[in-house]
């Protein structure tokens, strides 16, 4: 599938806006510690030329657009986000600034109120524990929550409440796991508890239908290094089935991360960063008894510049 020649403009008009603004900002006499006092930064609207398909997504057998296409986010020490593109070909375009003034964030994570399969807003917890709903291109962050701080994992694995929009998945200190329903709107519901024992993972992620049965799924790696699959029911109540292994050895990594399709063939994939800063994909394969294809290389280093993969 070709990219769009209108991709790299539409990245350009971007960073001209991002420098005009800092320009207007210095012009003013505004400081730049102000983003940092704020509930979060700046974020510009995802540059992907392509869109997953509708309805039609949750067939049974994938499809090229079936599943959601994201860019992957990362956010550095200094606060920069920074966005990377599917390349069409099995990896990532390179990087282009998408914000600033995210110091104070704990956690980010990418949502789509609509269902189209690409993400619309972000949900963003601070280092004081508000939850906060932002939509990209926007400046208007809009608090959705106090006492966020309980949880040490917070991120959107996509729809596995059963209704159109993607929900939010929340690990407390306990290791109890949460379900937040999301109205479409980036308010949320009341939790529902998913089950306790949570704690066993040192990372919990998932954005899509690994499986091919038209449910999001998510995986979670053990400490011990084995990567665990949880096979989404569509059912808000009971959002997941029992466990199934997927295999070990993943401690190698110290961070796994899913934003949905990367090589754009219509099944999600999941994004592995190893202890020395590579980058590897774990190609989606539809296959419940083997949701994961071997790793293949996408970045050859430096990818632990970045405190936040999302």
């Amino acid at each position: 599938m070709a990219k769009s020649s209108g991709l790299n403009t539409r990245r350009a008009l971007a960073r001209a806006t991002a420098a005009a603004l800092t320009a207007a900002l210095v012009a003013t006499g505004a400081s730049t510690a102000v983003a940092a006092d704020a509930p979060g930064g700046t974020a510009s609207r995802p540059q992907i030329d392509v869109k997953p398909s509708g309805g039609e997504k949750f067939a049974a057998s994938a499809m090229p657009g079936d599943a959601p296409i994201n860019p992957l986010f990362g956010v550095d020490g200094e606060g920069e986000l920074w966005s990377y593109d599917p390349d069409f070909e099995g990896g990532l375009d390179a990087r282009w600034n998408a914000g600033w003034g995210w110091q104070t964030a704990r956690a980010m994570t990418q949502t789509d109120h609509d269902g189209d399969g690409w993400s619309d807003a972000l949900w963003h917890v601070t280092s004081t524990g508000q939850l906060y709903h932002l939509r990209w291109d926007s400046e208007d962050h809009e608090l959705i929550g106090n006492g966020w701080k309980i949880y040490n994992q917070v991120f959107s694995p996509a729809n596995v409440g059963g209704a159109g929009a993607d929900d939010l998945l929340a690990r407390d200190s306990s290791g109890v796991l949460w379900l937040y329903l999301g109205y479409g709107n980036g308010k949320l519901t009341q939790r529902y508890k998913v089950g306790s024992g949570w704690n066993a993972y040192t990372h919990i992620t998932g954005k899509g239908d690994l499986t091919g049965d038209g449910k999001d799924d998510i995986v979670a790696k053990d400490k011990s290094g084995v990567l665990w699959l949880y096979k989404g029911t569509g059912n808000y109540k009971a959002p997941f089935s029992s466990r199934a292994r997927v295999g070990g050895g993943w401690n190698t990594y110290n961070n796994i991360v899913s934003v949905g399709d990367i090589d754009i063939d219509g099944i999600t994939d999941l994004i592995a960063r190893n202890k020395s800063g590579a980058l590897y994909l774990y190609k989606g394969t539809g296959n419940g008894s083997k949701p994961l294809s071997s790793p293949v290389k996408i970045g050859a280093g430096g990818w632990n510049t970045y405190r936040l993969l999302f």
